[in-house]
């Protein structure tokens, strides 16, 4: 599990099923991008199945994103999960940091991979993300941010 902010933390499966160190980290609500979990009642949950490697469903990005910002809203620290925490759950992220603090996608990539350098969204991931919010994201310019620290 990553911290990115105060609020906004990137996890896998893993971290999903292991509620204590969830609640340890001060996480009260949880998006997660796969399937169906269980977690604690107090954690408010969003599960959304969102595939990898294909283009984003816009409905399905805005309802998470959405999700994530409501709880934001409501003082409680998030934590956008997948199955590596690798893709998904960061282009999500990125998602939600050009909403919530303007940032372009690319400087939201740069602020999530200062915190977690496993941080490999799915070319079609960061695509359907420059389509969706008209931001001229490239791969390129992702992989450009990688490489500079490898």
């Amino acid at each position: 599990m990553n911290r990115i902010r105060d609020w906004l933390y990137i996890g896998n499966y893993r971290d999903t099923l292991a509620p204590a160190l969830i609640q340890q980290q001060g996480i009260g609500a949880v998006l997660h991008l796969i399937y169906g979990i269980q977690l604690p009642a107090e954690i408010a949950t969003l599960c959304l199945a969102v595939p990898d490697g294909e283009p984003l469903p816009f409905d399905k990005l805005a309802q998470g994103v959405a999700f994530v910002r409501a709880q934001k809203a409501q003082g409680r620290t998030v934590m956008v999960a997948c199955a590596a925490g690798v893709s998904r759950s960061v282009s999500f992220s990125m998602a939600v940091l050009h909403e919530e603090e303007q940032l372009s996608l690319l400087d939201a990539f740069k602020a999530i991979f200062a915190e977690h350098p496993h941080a490999m969204p799915h070319p079609a991931l960061v695509a359907s993300l420059s389509r969706y919010y008209n931001d001229p994201i490239k791969i390129s310019e992702v992989w450009d941010v990688i490489q500079k620290v490898q």
